[in-house]
């Protein structure tokens, strides 16, 4: 299925070249998403293992998704009746004090799916039905009601469930796009680093840049290539480069 949100660096268009690297469905039991984002990977199976784990540092986006899985009834009434429209989309993403988890998991929504490429910030002028968007919610609860959300640092994440069994699928910031993501991210090398001592098993998704494959020479390195949709790397050509790296 697919997930009920986009999100910067989405993996939509890579899911299947992703999947094809996992290991063998059944070697491993625990599954980690480190850097969740709209958790793609995640919810293009039914069930990756036994224990799957949803990470991200953004608390706006961690809160959206506990709402969905807890409670996505309450969520869908708060959106009842909400349209494709500037003046909602402007009201969403205000400032606000005093609000519920679901009243934020809601402005939230609606400021995902109705800004220009999810930006949160300008508003998309394209028609979109907003309502199969809310209906789609219960759907998205389902598949994430055995799943553990969190909200922690990638290195903290990793070091909680690391087990010869866990496999770990990371798709942090891309090198040269740090400032798009809530707080930037300056920590490449120490996700190589904290990679490097694992037990477990990694997939990695990252831009192909020279340094990217200079921190992961030691590894196995995969070129792939999709539609560019990062204007702020690569120049804003047709085809953007990509590399899948792993441990195994």
């Amino acid at each position: 299925m697919n997930s009920f949100i986009s999100w910067i660096g989405g993996k939509k268009l890579l899911r299947k070249a992703i999947l094809e690297q996992f290991p063998a469905p059944g070697t491993f039991d625990r599954y980690i998403e480190v850097f969740g984002g709209a958790g793609w990977i995640l919810f293009s199976r039914e069930s990756h293992a036994k224990m799957e784990v949803y990470n991200d540092v953004n608390n706006e986006l961690v809160n959206l998704f506990r709402v969905v899985k807890y409670h996505p009834e309450a969520l869908q009434k708060e959106l009842d009746w909400i349209l494709m429209s500037r003046e909602e989309f402007f009201k969403a993403i205000q400032p606000a004090r005093g609000l519920t988890d679901i009243q934020r998991a809601a402005r939230f929504f609606i400021a995902i799916k109705e800004s220009f490429g999810t930006d949160c910030h300008s508003f998309g002028v394209r028609p979109k039905n907003m309502q199969n968007a809310i209906i789609f919610l219960r759907r998205a609860s389902d598949r994430l009601r055995n799943v553990v959300i969190e909200n922690v640092d990638f290195e903290r994440l990793i070091k909680t469930y690391d087990r010869p069994t866990s496999l770990f699928y990371l798709d942090p910031p891309y090198y040269g796009a740090e400032n798009y993501y809530v707080g930037g991210f300056n920590a490449h090398t120490r996700l190589r680093d904290i990679l490097g001592q694992i037990h477990g098993s990694f997939v990695l998704s990252y831009n192909d840049c020279v340094e990217i494959r200079n921190l992961y020479k030691d590894f196995e390195i995969i070129e792939l290539q999709r539609a560019h949709n990062l204007t702020a790397v690569g120049g804003g050509g047709k085809k953007y480069k990509e590399l899948i790296i792993k441990n195994f």
